[in-house]
């Protein structure tokens, strides 16, 4: 199983944004959904599954371009059966993401992934490392950048992302050079395959 747990940063100088954050998560595929657990912290139990890791990339990166949030990402078993309130759940995934969003803090991307399973603990690294390089580049990113990356990812192609910005084709390639879109893509693509390698197979359940 994964289990993310997400802090605020900053909390004491800024507004609570964990409500924003529950309403912008209800139609992501989660097996239990974010919920409050204390404070601006929320947690949400994600399958351990290739698309339960894409899942998760996904939102972690999508938190990590507010810029507000520190991402733990906790891999291994959970009790069974879950309780219907995630903040009820208790397991070695649990307690992973403890691990995890502490380091993450202070961590480059502001994201980290712990496992709970000594075995796995150098490609839990791996799949880390990968996740914060595409963190970085999108915390790096210009507003601009973000503009022409969102546009291509709503499908459409450069010369009508370029019309819809008002500038020309070459300067539409040009912001997408600098802003390493096809890089970000790979990088995604890398980060979920090594995450998923991680958490596909771990056992999904330990008896209370």
């Amino acid at each position: 199983m994964f289990v993310m747990t997400v802090d605020q940063r900053r909390s004491r100088r800024d507004v609570d944004r964990v409500e924003s954050l529950l309403d912008s998560m209800h139609n992501v595929p989660l097996l239990r959904p974010f919920d409050r657990t204390a404070g601006d912290e929320v947690q949400a139990v994600v399958e351990g599954t290739s698309a339960g890791a894409c899942t998760v990339i996904d939102i972690a990166l999508t938190l990590v371009r507010l810029r507000t949030w520190s991402v733990g990402i906790g891999i291994g078993a959970v009790e069974e059966p879950l309780p219907k309130t995630t903040r009820a759940g208790r397991g070695a995934a649990f307690e992973a993401a403890r691990e995890a969003v502490t380091r993450a803090k202070n961590a480059p991307g502001g994201v980290a992934i712990n496992t709970a399973d000594a075995d796995r603990a150098s490609r839990c690294r791996d799949a880390e490392t990968a996740l914060a390089l595409v963190a970085i580049l999108i915390t790096d990113r210009t507003e601009q950048g973000h503009e022409a990356v969102d546009l291509m990812a709503a499908g459409l192609t450069q010369t009508q992302a370029a019309e819809r910005l008002g500038i020309s084709k070459q300067a539409m390639s040009q912001r997408l050079s600098v802003a390493r879109w096809s890089i970000e893509a790979d990088g995604r693509q890398l980060a979920t395959h090594l995450l998923a390698d991680v958490g596909v197979g771990t056992p999904k359940s330990e008896n209370p």
